[in-house]
């Protein structure tokens, strides 16, 4: 099967949603081609310009551990073949595919648009999640800083945040997130999902490689920011038996604290995430996906809250089993301190024009 270097999807199959469809002449394109440690990609990355009018999103999921999120971009490049969040892209008329991570919008008026949320009188403080979709540290993050004035935001009102990324990029904001750390005002997840290098660049081919997360956290956690790892997403006869050495050398770079992910394959991930398994791993194929049913009750996917981010069944038991007893083996938390928003405030315009 013909594969993309730099890419994680190997098609870029149609939508859900097949009587939409996109024009180029409808978007206006921002940016060029950007990428990360993965090297250039023979496929051109595009960046249009996104114009919600609304930053912060709800959550309404009882397994997902915050209310409200911040996306600065659609899409994202860094590619992950199994991302959960590839089938929004159909909402826009486009592909879960390719399209997802070559077709990056960009929410060029976020910071602005958190301003004004935060600045209103019906704003209850509240931890924000960063990254609660697609990852806010992805390549082009570098060139536009679109994450980090959004960072700038928050410390100025000291509104607690929730960071997720699987890229070395987060370093680069420590002085802001030490900052918010000061009020106890921010936690921070380096989600790494393997420490096999070969495995990260064609699964995950534009994050940063393993070694430079384990760095991040060691970097974050001596600018005293609380930090994490994410083991996530597991993937059953792949990824599985690496669980605890991540936690090993995660706990090594100094990581307080861990959480973990059961991969899960909506829609259409389930065809992108095959057609990846048919290219890179033909005799492992079959076997994965069969794990993956017996995770998820006889189907690729199980949507049903409490079950979604775990799976159910004897191979779900025994990976939570293992990631418990090399979590308490290590000495790593269930989980983080929850941002404390105790410390929240309205800067007066003086305060504010620090800031500029």
């Amino acid at each position: 099967m013909k594969t993309t270097k730099g890419r994680g999807s190997t098609s870029n199959p149609s939508g859900r949603f097949e009587r939409l469809a996109y024009d180029d002449a409808d978007f206006d394109v921002v940016q060029p081609d950007e990428f990360d440690d993965a090297g250039p990609a023979r496929s051109r990355t595009e960046f249009f310009r996104d114009s919600s009018a609304s930053i912060v999103a709800r959550n309404e999921s009882p397994d997902v551990g915050f209310d409200a999120s911040i996306n600065p971009y659609r899409g994202c490049e860094h590619g992950c073949v199994y991302c959960y969040a590839r089938p929004t892209h159909e909402f826009l008329g486009l592909s879960a595919g390719l399209d997802f991570e070559t077709k990056i919008f960009v929410k060029e008026k976020a910071p602005e648009l958190l301003r004004a949320k935060l600045s209103s009188p019906s704003w209850k403080p509240t931890p924000l999640a960063l990254s609660g979709v697609t990852d806010a540290y992805q390549p082009i993050e570098r060139r536009l800083r679109l994450t980090r004035r959004v960072i700038e935001v928050l410390a100025e009102f000291r509104n607690p945040v929730i960071v997720v990324t699987k890229n070395h990029l987060v370093t680069r904001d420590v002085d802001l997130l030490a900052s918010l750390s000061e009020h106890r005002a921010v936690s921070v997840y380096v989600s790494i999902t393997t420490l096999d290098k070969e495995l990260q660049r064609t699964m995950e081919p534009r994050t940063s490689s393993p070694e430079r997360r384990l760095d991040a956290i060691a970097t974050l956690v001596r600018a005293g920011i609380p930090t994490g790892v994410l083991v996530a997403p597991i993937i059953p006869a792949l990824t599985d038996s690496e669980i605890p050495r991540i936690l090993e050398r995660a706990a090594g770079a100094g990581a307080r604290y861990a959480g973990h992910v059961v991969l899960r394959l909506p829609h259409g991930v389930k065809s992108i995430f095959g057609e990846w398994l048919a290219a890179h791993y033909p005799d492992r194929k079959e076997k994965i996906l069969s794990r993956v049913r017996a995770l998820r009750g006889g189907r690729l996917n199980q949507a049903r809250f409490g079950e979604r981010m775990s799976g159910t069944g004897v191979f779900a038991e025994q990976i939570h089993d293992m990631f418990e007893v090399s979590r308490n083996r290590f000495g790593l938390a269930t989980r983080g301190p929850v941002p404390s928003t105790a410390a929240f405030r309205r800067p007066t315009p003086t305060q504010a024009d620090l800031f500029e």
